[in-house]
């Protein structure tokens, strides 16, 4: 059964506050985008990888991280869309003939290998799966001038990756472009359509890289041997 890996790392990371892109930064002298790549080029249930990257970046990428770091499985490197959802899309595109794709931030690069296995395999039995963190602090819902205390015990944070069969998440991505429909996830736009969607429970230590304080933690976790 052919998988695929399809990273996304489109976006221009305005949050982190410098001139390059957040996915371009060094975490301990290994660009982010590099060290997220590794993970999935040395898994052994990946067989391929499509990349989407900014428009323009495409040999900067090829040159700079792909032949660098040695990232043999890369079949495509794709421009991004205007939004995460066009450029997974695009991505998508590439990835036709694969029977199960596990679609994953560019900026999540402590991943672990075995949350990819589960999505992978929960995937296959179900057909779409996402890689979650429960929730475990106390949320507060505002309302108006007062909160009102929801209750977790249902509450999931989504992560990547998340794993489709590729026929399934190629459906969901064209229908929700017939609808006009702009989902937060790729999960959300297999929901709509009423279909089943497992929760693969993750660590809180897969985390995205958006902010100056999460390149900080991720050092920490590193430093520590995470994932």
């Amino acid at each position: 059964m052919t998988c695929a890996a399809l990273v996304t790392a489109g976006g221009q990371g305005k949050r982190m506050g410098h001139e390059i892109p957040k996915q371009y930064l060094d975490l301990q002298g290994i660009p982010i985008l590099a060290r997220t790549l590794i993970v999935f080029e040395t898994h052994p249930m990946i067989d391929i990888i499509v990349l989407t990257v900014p428009r323009g970046d495409e040999a900067y990428c090829r040159d700079q991280l792909v032949s660098r770091f040695g990232i043999s499985k890369i079949r495509s490197i794709v421009p991004g869309g205007d939004t995460r959802q066009q450029s997974v899309c695009n991505g998508l595109e590439k990835v036709t003939d694969t029977e199960i794709v596990a679609i994953h931030d560019g900026v999540r690069p402590l991943v672990a290998a075995e949350t990819i296995s589960r999505t992978i395999n929960a995937a296959r039995a179900i057909g779409a799966s996402v890689a979650c963190a429960p929730v475990r602090d106390t949320v507060k819902k505002k309302q108006g001038e007062h909160l009102e205390t929801i209750s977790r015990s249902n509450l999931w944070l989504a992560h990547t990756p998340q794993a489709f069969r590729t026929s399934l998440i190629l459906d969901a991505h064209r229908r929700a472009i017939d609808d006009n429909f702009m989902g937060t996830d790729d999960a959300s736009l297999v929901e709509r359509l009423g279909l089943p969607v497992a929760i693969v429970e993750d660590t809180c230590t897969n985390l995205k890289i958006t902010t100056p304080d999460d390149l900080n933690l991720a050092e920490i976790l590193l430093r520590q041997g995470e994932p």
